[in-house]
């Protein structure tokens, strides 16, 4: 499957657990909500995904996108150290300016 090269790398840096990759795919005031939670800033999303890391190791396989204007939906199977995986996940991407400004599932 063609991905834009953005969520390419989301994907590949999460697959890769790259704390420093997945970061650089995101505006400096993005907002993440993930487990009823929310992260703003980069340095919160760093703590986040370096926590959800080490805890699920959760590896992402894109099944499908769509992106209509400033909004991207990845759906994707994830599978890790958690209950219930592999589970198909939807991602809710907020863009701006080339980049992830919002995410949820």
């Amino acid at each position: 499957m063609e991905l834009p090269q953005l969520v390419a790398k989301f994907v590949e840096a999460q697959n890769t657990y790259d704390s420093g990759a997945y970061l650089t795919c995101f505006t400096e005031t993005a907002i993440v909500h993930d487990e009823g939670k929310t992260y703003t800033g980069k340095e919160e999303i760093r703590h986040w995904i370096e926590e959800a890391n080490e805890k699920y190791s959760a590896a992402v396989k894109p099944l499908q996108y769509e992106e209509s204007g400033s909004k991207g939906l990845l759906t994707a199977e994830v599978s890790g150290t958690f209950p219930g995986s592999p589970i198909v996940l939807r991602f809710h991407l907020g863009l701006k300016d080339g980049l992830i400004d919002t995410l949820h599932h």
